[in-house]
């Protein structure tokens, strides 16, 4: 019983018998290999095995110190590495085990261990004047060996490469070249951080789903999102006379807002209506979106037409005259600050109307399932 602390070779370079065994014999070894070729790191591996071994002898355990060493990795040379281990095994039936490796290919050797004991730490010895050529390539070993790591990293890297001397000649530009591809790979780069590609790829199911169970806001969905290019269309058509970037982003949402918030209505009904058909009520959070987003369209229209008005993009809104019966108001012009007051109070109206609806709506259907129940 005790710790096995399996020092691994896979050149073969050790110049006794494997499995060697015990501390004795691998320091004299460390002085045989070290004499021989003081630039093996082969040494290190040993020298970490020996101050393994004396650690753990210090916490009260019985550390088994072990050479095991093959030439390369074939097939002959694996099986004569777990021959040694089988040995092993069957002479000090060990609780676990401590690998010491100082390379890739000595880490290779694992899973061969792993099947004939139970590996409780894995000791990778770097020398300090390579630690950073050495992370590299671990690093390097674990991006490659990581498929999804690999379609995310070197992917975009691939075609970056790829299309940056296609973009340099048809361009002609450095600047040019370098904007599109950084400008890609940062799409590229969104795409797979936002999740967009998970989401569409159910996107499809969502939708057969949706057309099987005859659900109303798959058309709704679909008119939303010819509203909302309806109000990017109009919102890019108005910006044509403004040359202040300020003012071209306040002149798009001025323009655009009320589609944006036709097309989020059209959606909003349609899940609305699902609700209703598939439970027979309404939960409280559908019936406030709507109001919601009339709330919210008419509080960033206010304040888009405020700063317009004020830079003189858009004329004063003009109240027109009104008769209803006997009583008549003449038509006139509201300021700039009576125009945002009166959007910010008319978001407020409908967002606390939408409050009011749909706490009495909610306070129907309890009653209605406590009768029922």
């Amino acid at each position: 019983m005790g710790t096995l602390v399996l020092c691994i070779d896979r050149d073969g370079s050790t110049p006794r018998d494997a499995p060697l065994v015990g501390e004795e014999a691998v320091a004299d070894l460390v002085t045989e290999v070290g004499v021989e070729d003081p630039e093996d790191s082969h040494v290190n591996c040993l020298l970490e095995g020996l101050r393994v071994a004396r650690d753990l002898r210090d916490d009260g355990e019985q550390p088994i110190l072990a050479v095991l060493s093959c030439a390369g990795s074939t097939v002959n040379a694996n099986r004569a590495l777990a021959a040694q281990v089988d040995d092993l095994v069957a002479a000090y039936d060990p609780d676990g085990a401590v690998v010491v490796v100082d390379s890739a290919e000595d880490e290779q050797t694992l899973p061969i261990i792993e099947s004939r004991v139970r590996v409780d730490a894995v000791d990778r010895v770097i020398v300090r004047q390579a630690r950073d050529i050495e992370s590299t390539y671990y690093l390097l070993k674990q991006v490659l060996a990581d498929e999804e790591l690999r379609k995310t990293v070197l992917v975009p890297i691939g075609v970056a490469l790829l299309a940056f001397p296609a973009l340099l000649t048809a361009a002609d530009s450095i600047a040019v070249a370098v904007a599109v591809v950084a400008g890609v790979i940062g799409v590229f780069f969104l795409y797979k951080g936002l999740g967009v590609d998970g989401a569409l790829a159910g996107l499809p199911g969502a939708v057969r789903t949706a057309f099987y169970a005859g659900r109303v806001s798959v058309v709704t969905y679909v008119v939303g999102v010819g509203l909302a290019l309806v109000g990017v269309f109009l919102g890019a058509v108005g910006t044509t006379q403004v040359t202040d970037p300020v003012l071209i982003a306040l002149e798009f949402l001025y323009e655009s807002v009320p589609w944006f918030v036709l097309g989020a209505l059209a959606a909003a009904m349609g899940r609305l209506v699902d609700e209703w058909l598939v439970n027979d009520r309404v939960r409280r959070s559908f019936m406030n979106l709507p109001f919601g987003i009339v709330g919210l369209g008419f509080v960033v229209r206010g304040f888009a037409g405020f700063f317009l008005e004020r830079a003189g993009v858009i004329d004063r809104l003009r109240v027109p005259p009104v008769t209803v019966g006997p009583v008549s108001v003449d038509g006139f012009a509201l300021t700039a600050g009576t125009r945002l007051a009166a959007f910010l109070i008319a978001g407020l109206v409908v967002s606390v109307l939408g409050v009011g609806v749909s706490s009495y709506v909610s306070g129907v259907a309890v009653e209605e399932i406590d009768d029922r129940a």
